[in-house]
């Protein structure tokens, strides 16, 4: 499942890219000798027409050749003679065309990954319906599941929201995109609870982080419990509801968990009421790998259960808003792939919380496992990561052609190939450097645990 799964994460994502590229070089007029899924030598192709679309030996890309973009030679480097050769029309060649038309060619890739996860979210809000939680009470959990952000520290835990600054909110969906749109600071005001002011920052991207932080209020309420886990050895049961853990409060299911993560190995005391009764239980948490916010590798508690999930409904849409889900689901998963890497780029996040194809492996066989819906939406989240991540200004990946184009149009002229050339070389080995790095933390974990 795991092995097929990646196959086709990888297959359709990389498919849709490229295509992009090519129907785009297509509708302006250039020559396209091959069409390439993977990177190295060709191991299997055919032709039609002029383009010769193979597979190839190294499954971790591909590439649009078209004529006139001598620096792709780059992307080729590995691949050794039997490529195809064809006669180059210079009416045909990739510079030949106008700077806009360059632009779209390059850009279409991304953009194909970005239209492509929203035509997937949307048909999985048209098939599945929209889950809104109806939950308007906040919680802040830990990004890394130990600590909490200190900049929501001041947010009451379970309090009830009425307004995200100024304006009214009537469930977790209101909330969420309220906080993405209100003036910063933003002023929450509760039920239950004198006003707060958070700095959330202005940025949307910055706001997305911050959101990952905050959840739906729910329960300390065991909804189930695996067989043989700590939480069985310990006697706790579906339906217990937690009230006290080392004799602190305990007034919501991520308090619950702060509390258990924060003692691997270490006896916890706690509270619980079932049926009317109060009973005293010491529950263990087995110890586990994990990494904090900082990257650092932690030891965190864990029990074998699994909470109630938050107040909600599930309601059927119709195809206008279908739509309108998904191009916000889509855009909300962009802000926070670009807020990651922001954070890898400011050292927020460690780098050896970058994963490779393992890793890849691992979330798609999960997420397979776990229905259709769920593997649909791990497909287009995924889609908009590879389009953000192609818009990094690396020489070889397209943000790196679209800052050679940036450059032409500044000044007046394009860089020469040999320029061109040495520098998509550089971004080769910068970019094969960070496919090395990212799989190279994959063995790590896999092999140390870590």
């Amino acid at each position: 499942m795991t092995i097929l799964a990646t196959v086709v994460v990888l297959s359709i994502l990389i498919l849709v890219h490229e295509l992009g590229h090519f129907f785009a070089a297509k509708a302006v007029n250039i020559q396209v000798p091959r069409f390439s899924l993977g990177f190295g030598k060709a191991l299997w192709g055919f032709r039609i027409g002029e383009t010769e679309f193979v597979l190839s030996a190294i499954p971790l890309g591909g590439y649009v050749k078209m004529a006139g973009m001598e620096d792709d030679e780059a992307a080729e480097a590995l691949e050794g003679p039997g490529g195809a050769v064809d006669e180059v029309d210079p009416e045909r060649t990739f510079d030949s065309k106008s700077l806009p038309a360059r632009t779209l060619v390059i850009s279409a890739g991304v953009i194909m990954n970005l239209l492509f996860a929203w035509l997937v979210f949307s048909v999985i809000a048209l098939s599945y319906g929209n889950t809104r939680i109806t939950e308007t009470r906040l919680s802040v959990a830990g990004g890394d599941g130990v600590t909490r952000d200190p900049v929501l520290a001041a947010i009451p835990e379970g309090s009830r929201v009425t307004s995200v600054g100024g304006r009214p909110v009537k469930d977790w969906n209101s909330i969420s995109d309220a906080l993405l749109t209100a003036p910063n600071p933003v002023e929450l005001r509760f039920a239950d609870a004198p006003p707060v002011r958070v700095n959330l920052h202005g940025s949307d991207v910055d706001r997305a982080q911050a959101l990952a932080w905050l959840q739906p209020w729910a329960p300390p309420l065991i909804d189930r419990v695996e067989n043989g886990s700590a939480a069985s050895v310990a006697g706790l049961r579906a339906g217990d509801r937690v009230t006290a853990a080392a004799g602190v409060p305990v007034r919501s299911w991520q308090q619950l968990v702060l509390a258990i993560r924060s003692h691997p190995g270490k006896p916890l005391p706690l509270t619980v009421e079932r049926g009317g009764k109060t009973l005293a239980l010491t529950v263990t948490p087995a110890a586990a790998k994990a990494k904090d916010a900082n990257g650092l590798r932690i030891s965190i508690g864990r029990v074998g259960a699994a909470g109630v999930a938050p107040a909600h409904v599930n309601e059927r849409v119709g195809p206008v808003r279908a739509v309108a889900s998904g191009a916000q689901a889509t855009w909300r998963t962009a802000a926070l792939v670009a807020g990651t890497l922001k954070q890898l780029v400011t050292g927020q996040i460690s780098p050896r919380n970058m994963g490779g194809l393992l890793a890849i492996g691992e979330a798609s066989g999960e997420t397979a496992r776990l229905g259709l819906e769920v593997f649909l939406g791990f497909l287009a989240m995924f889609s908009v990561n590879l389009a953000v991540l192609n818009l990094l200004p690396i020489p070889i990946l397209d943000g790196g052609h679209l800052m050679f184009l940036a450059f032409e149009a500044v000044r007046g002229r394009p860089l020469s190939v040999e320029a061109r050339i040495r520098l998509s070389q550089v971004g080769l080995v910068i970019v094969v450097a960070l496919m090395l790095w990212a799989n190279g933390n994959d063995v790590v974990r896999l092999v140390f645990n870590r």
